[in-house]
C-alpha cells in the first residue's frame, strides 16, 4: 500500500493538467449512502425501487411519494466534506488539478472549496420551478411539506437528472474536453457501471489512469494503477506526502 502511494504521490507530483472522476464512493466517507454497495439504497426495502421512485414517469406520476423518498434519502445537508474532497481542492488551488467531474449531487466538493466542478447528475441544491423557471435552493424542499410549489403555483423540480432523462450537452462536452486534454486522470470511488457517465473515461489517452477504488470496475485492465483502499485515506496520503517533501 505504502508503495502504491508513493507511486501515485509522483505521479501528481510530476503532472500539471489532472482530471478526477468520482462516484458515489467519495461521499460515503462523508456518511452518504451509495446505491449499489450491501447497504446501499438499492439493497434496502421500499415500496418501489429507488431507481423507479427516481425517475421522470414517477416524479411526474407520483410526484408526494417522490418527494418523501427524496427529502428522506437524497438530501444529507449535514454531511461534510472528507479527507477525498479536501485534498482535491488542494490540487485545484495549486494548480495542478482543472476540473473534478462527479456523478454525485450533495454538492460536497464545493463545500470543501473546489471551484470547478462539473456535475454530470445535477445538484440538490438547485432546484426550479417547471412552469415559470424560477429558481429556488434547497430550503424550498427542506422546509416544505408535499410537493413545492412556487409562488407561480407550479411545481418545483429539483435540478437533478433523473432515470429516463438526459445529461447536460454542455457538461457532456466539457467532461469529454478536460478528460481528453488531461495528462493524469484520477477516478475515484465509483465502480464505473453507470453509463453514459463511465464512457467518458475512454477520451482518457495519457499513461497515468488511476482507479481508487474498493471493488473491481471493468475499466481495471486499463489502468496504469489500482489502488484498493479508502479514497480519502489515499488521496490525503499521495498529497500529504509531496507536501511534506517541500517542507524538508
Amino acid at each position: 500500500m505504502n508503495k502504491k502511494i508513493e507511486v501515485l504521490s509522483d505521479m501528481i507530483q510530476s503532472s500539471t493538467n489532472i482530471a478526477f472522476f468520482g462516484g458515489a464512493g467519495v461521499s460515503t466517507e462523508s456518511g452518504i449512502p451509495d446505491f449499489r454497495s450491501v447497504d446501499g439504497l438499492y439493497n434496502q426495502s421500499y415500496k418501489y425501487q429507488p431507481e423507479v421512485i427516481l425517475s421522470r414517469t414517477f416524479f411526474q406520476d407520483n410526484t408526494q411519494e417522490f418527494y418523501d423518498f427524496y427529502r428522506d434519502k437524497m438530501i444529507a445537508l449535514d454531511a461534510k466534506p472528507n479527507q477525498a474532497h479536501i485534498a482535491l481542492a488542494k490540487l485545484e488551488n495549486e494548480g495542478k488539478l482543472k476540473a473534478v467531474i462527479t456523478q454525485n449531487i450533495d454538492g460536497l466538493h464545493q463545500k470543501a472549496g473546489s471551484k470547478n466542478v462539473l456535475e454530470l447528475h445535477g445538484s440538490v441544491h438547485r432546484n426550479y420551478c417547471m412552469s415559470c423557471q424560477k429558481f429556488y435552493d434547497i430550503d424550498i424542499i427542506q422546509n416544505s411539506e408535499g410537493i413545492p410549489k412556487c409562488e407561480c403555483g407550479g411545481v418545483i423540480k429539483p435540478d437533478v437528472v433523473l432515470y429516463e432523462e438526459s445529461l447536460d450537452e454542455q457538461i457532456m462536452s466539457d467532461t469529454v474536453k478536460y478528460i481528453a486534454e488531461a495528462d493524469m486522470l484520477i477516478v475515484g470511488g465509483t465502480s464505473l457501471a453507470v453509463y453514459p457517465a463511465a464512457g467518458f473515461i475512454n477520451f482518457y489517452r495519457g499513461d497515468k489512469l488511476v482507479l481508487i477504488n474498493k471493488s473491481e470496475t471493468a475499466f481495471d485492465v486499463k489502468a496504469n494503477l489500482i489502488v484498493r483502499d479508502s479514497i480519502g485515506l489515499v488521496l490525503a496520503s499521495a498529497t500529504g506526502r509531496f507536501e511534506d517533501e517541500d517542507d524538508e
